[in-house]
């Protein structure tokens, strides 16, 4: 199936019958079930049928498609393995190998092996995959990193981009770029230096994704696509290509677009909260209260803007170790200009924090997050702003389980009272960056305390966390909390490690 054959596309039809009466109760199952005979031949007898007395729609897809075998669930079974061997076990169980083409599957089949995020998560996912990697890194896995990289450099190959995941129903969009941090890893964990030649290519190919439609900006168009003419310079937003329902999450958009009363507007700014990753937060949230007021396509991100900084510095050094000095100064001087704007801009002089921007006019939005350490994270603050940024953390943001990723208490999964281990490490690596030492130790340790304590009591560990009321599992968004799971028990035994280094 290549990104074009998607469910939707496939079943016509009966896709809207199935998605839109809820018929599973995750609508992710039937756009990863597998058609046992040809999807045209599945369509004709649904037509021919759907209308007869006594038809079951529940029958008939029973009938025609292979589902997904549900994931068993580990909770409320504790476990006395010490928590690094249950870690290890996990890698295993959570990894898959080279796929095989798939007749009628929404796979995207990769080449080399790769660890999925678990749960509901059956394939990989793209910024998952770089914190992922860090736990790997530390079992001594450089060759399942090696697998990864290659076949995130294969996608790009493949398709211009990466993809959400490896599914043909993820196609119109992206995740944050991290794969220019990949590519430090893997040269960091292989000690080879010639890693950043050999993914040249793959790294100019995908700043030209983000990058697409910029230079139409310089003839007077404000917005095309991910870019947007900042004051001084082009500047990055979340985007899809697609402005309808998410095929994995059907019905509910449906139902979200019919009480917004701006349906293809939402799709769109749905879709592009899906890309940001952080999928929701008060961040997309005109009134930081209801997702029927998410506006993710005017907001500039600066979690996104500090990672294209960084693509931009990666490839002016792996150009200038190609010998591509004229490249090399052009990255460079983009590089510079992002980071004086991520500086100037997205500081905000009355909180103290880095803060997204709000289009058309440039201003901060007013919603503040955990996502202002990503500044600090890269080297981007000055070391004023990241001495405001660190007490705001602190006074603000550090919680009795660990930095909870906003503080408003909106029902969605990237706000309180949830913290996630992305921004975990984010968040610690930033401020110890800049010197501020205690701080990071402070939530570091406070996480690996509450992550241990619902490992011990639960027996498993989990995509995200109460951070407020430690002990607990996170709550809210779209689905049940997902158990497994790849970037927390990555970032639990790299922050381990750092604790036990700085005792």
């Amino acid at each position: 199936m290549n990104g074009s054959q998607t469910p939707d596309r496939l079943y016509a039809e009966l896709f809207d019958a199935v998605q839109s009466s809820r018929l599973f109760g995750d609508s992710k199952v039937f756009v990863d079930a597998i058609a046992t005979t040809e999807p045209d031949e599945i369509l004709r007898a649904f037509r021919a049928e759907h209308d007869r007395p006594g038809f079951d729609l529940a029958e008939f897809v029973a009938s025609h498609f292979e589902l997904p075998a549900p994931d068993l669930s580990t909770l409320a079974q504790p476990s006395d393995l010490p928590i690094q061997d249950y870690i290890e076990q996990l890698w295993d169980q959570l990894t898959r190998r080279a796929d095989k083409r798939v007749e009628h599957s929404s796979l995207i089949p990769l080449p080399n092996r790769y660890v999925v995020p678990g749960g509901r998560f059956r394939e990989v996912y793209y910024w998952d995959s770089y914190f992922t990697m860090l736990g790997l890194a530390e079992s001594g896995r450089t060759d399942l990193i090696q697998d990864m990289v290659e076949n995130f450099a294969w996608l790009i190959g493949e398709f211009g981009f990466i993809p959400n995941g490896n599914r043909t129903y993820y196609c119109t969009r992206s995740q944050p770029p991290f794969f220019t941090l990949m590519v430090d890893l893997l040269a960091e964990v292989t000690g080879d230096e010639s890693v950043y030649a050999r993914f040249l290519p793959r790294l100019i190919s995908e700043y030209a994704f983000w990058m697409a439609g910029v230079e139409t900006l310089a003839a007077g168009q404000t917005e095309h696509r991910r870019v947007v003419a900042g004051p001084d310079g082009p500047l990055n937003r979340y985007w899809d290509d697609a402005a309808t329902p998410r095929q994995e999450s059907y019905a509910e958009d449906l139902e979200l677009a019919a009480s917004s009363g701006r349906p293809e507007q939402l799709y769109r700014d749905i879709r592009a909260g899906a890309e940001s990753g952080w999928d929701y937060s008060s961040r997309w949230l005109a009134d930081r209260r209801t997702l029927q007021s998410i506006r993710t396509t005017r907001v500039i991100p600066v979690d996104l803007n500090s990672l294209l900084y960084k693509l931009e510095a990666t490839l002016a050094r792996a150009s200038e170790a190609h010998g591509s000095e004229a490249d090399a100064r052009k990255y460079r001087a983009r590089a510079d200009n992002r980071k004086l704007l991520l500086q100037k801009l997205f500081f905000d002089e009355k909180t103290g924090m880095f803060m997204d921007l709000a289009l058309p006019d440039f201003g901060v939005t007013g919603t503040l997050s955990i996502a202002a350490a990503y500044p600090l994270f890269f080297g981007i603050a000055t070391e004023e702003q990241a001495e405001r940024v660190a007490q705001c953390i602190q006074r603000d943001y550090l919680k009795a389980g660990g930095w909870v990723t906003s503080n408003y208490a909106t029902g969605q999964q990237w706000d309180s009272p949830n913290g996630w281990a992305p921004m975990q490490w984010i968040t610690y690596s930033g401020l110890k960056r800049y010197g501020f030492h205690e701080e990071a130790h402070a939530g570091a340790t406070r996480w690996v305390d509450n992550s241990i304590a619902v490992y011990r009591e639960h027996g498993c560990l989990l995509e995200k966390y109460n951070v407020i009321n430690c002990g607990l599992a996170g709550s809210g968004g779209e689905y049940e909390v997902q158990e497994g799971f790849g970037w927390t028990n990555a970032v639990l035994l790299r922050l381990m490690r750092e604790l036990r280094s700085t005792c």
